[in-house]
């Protein structure tokens, strides 16, 4: 490397090349990866790993799926970008496509979760000002994760992740995750409440996952008090529980929805999906997005939304989530330090008892991508394409792994 870019790179103990030129934002792990197939990624280096992370919950398909490789290539030959100021075939085919598979109404796109988020705490404000509340009010869940932009951080249940961006954006209130009468009481005492914003399983939070009949409670309050029932489904959606939504495990549908992450098994895109009296809060000039459901990013989904149908893939990641927990329960059965392993789908957590953020470079040593929440939650969102072979090799290696790292504890 000529010493004319020597003062914009930083070595790694890998030798690996880190540039000087990005923020550093992310505590990045000392690995560059070249291609992926499947469950698998290689590095610049030839080693190869088991993805069992999926970019956090993105690339459901694995990664360079071929037909979402041939949707790409064919769009991006025809027509990757316009304009939300004219029409566009792919988003309005994508959009029909989410409304009939989430008995929704309407659908705004846009390019990531939070932006997502965004809109749907826009809407929520909006219907406030429509009942004439001057100061509208949401709740949300401590310990939940709702995205890094200043009001979706806000509406985040988690001083860490505000810590450092006060003044907050304000017309938020949080309340314990799984407690329906911690959500009434509020309703009750603040007159100006307009909606409900939760996730289905915390996932950022520890993987928890609520009572069966939660969601369903939350929509009687949001019924008996006219409240907008808003969740958001970006690391629960698209398949990950063994529903296209979380939702659909219970008899509800609620007013918004927000969905990114896998929607496009890696391409950006992100949707805010409406139902009822929330549809039409939004009118035009009130909200847009330059890229969002651009045409590239439109092809990319219905490619992905279309390989789920075809080969049947949500219907069985209960069965694999399933297959995943008992195979660690038996090999961890002995293991004092692993308190709890629980699923909902393809969404696991594994909890210790004592911090565990180190095993996560030790898993990369080992040739597994894997994820600490919440200090002692190991947390895996492997790929839906997962089969019994690599369903073996991951949870042979991990509990392999967490045997040592524990006898060291």
């Amino acid at each position: 490397m000529g010493s004319q870019w020597a003062a914009f790179f930083v070595f790694t103990e890998d030798n690996h090349v880190m540039s000087d030129c990005i923020m550093p934002t992310y505590n990045r792990l000392p690995v560059h990866f070249s291609h992926g197939k499947g469950v698998w990624l290689w590095d610049d280096n030839g080693k190869r790993y088991l993805d069992a992370l999926s970019g956090i919950a993105v690339c459901n398909l694995g990664h360079a799926h071929p037909a979402i490789h041939k949707a790409i290539c064919a769009q991006s030959a025809r027509l990757i970008h316009t304009s939300n100021l004219y029409g566009i075939t792919t988003q309005e085919q994508l959009a029909h496509t989410l409304c009939d598979k989430s008995s929704m109404d309407n659908v705004f796109f846009s390019n990531s979760g939070a932006e997502a988020n965004e809109t749907a705490l826009k809407i929520a404000r909006a219907y406030g000002h429509q009942q004439g509340i001057d100061h509208p009010l949401v709740i949300t869940m401590k310990k939940s994760f709702h995205g890094r932009t200043l009001a979706t951080l806000s509406a985040t249940g988690n001083p860490k992740v505000q810590q450092g961006f006060s003044p907050l954006v304000e017309g938020f209130i949080y309340v314990s995750f799984d407690d329906i009468d911690a959500i009434e009481k509020i309703i009750r005492e603040h007159k100006n409440c307009v909606a409900i914003f939760v996730e289905p399983v915390q996932g950022e939070g520890g993987v928890h996952i609520p009572a069966d009949d939660y969601l369903t409670k939350i929509r009687a309050l949001c019924n008996q008090y006219q409240l907008l029932m808003m969740l958001d489904e970006i690391q629960t959606g698209i398949g990950r529980t063994g529903k296209f939504l979380a939702y659909q495990h219970s008899d509800i549908i609620p007013d918004v929805c927000t969905l990114a992450k896998a929607l496009a098994n890696g391409v950006p895109i992100g949707a805010c999906l409406a139902h009822g009296k929330a549809a039409s809060v939004l009118t035009a000039g009130m909200h847009g997005s330059t890229f969002g459901g651009n045409p590239l990013a439109c092809s990319a989904a219905l490619a992905t939304l279309q390989v789920l149908d075809d080969e049947n893939l949500i219907a069985v990641a209960l069965l694999k989530g399933q297959k995943i927990v008992e195979l660690l329960t038996e090999k961890l059965q002995s293991n004092p330090a692993v308190d709890n392993i629980r699923h909902y789908g393809l969404m696991i957590g594994i909890d210790l008892s004592t911090p565990c953020l180190e095993l996560v470079p030790k898993a990369l040593k080992q040739g597994l991508l894997i994820n600490v929440t919440n200090e002692k939650t190991i947390r895996l969102l492997p790929p839906l394409i997962i089969d019994d072979a690599q369903i073996e090799f991951l949870t042979t290696e991990l509990s392999s792994l967490l045997q040592t790292y524990t006898q060291t504890k």
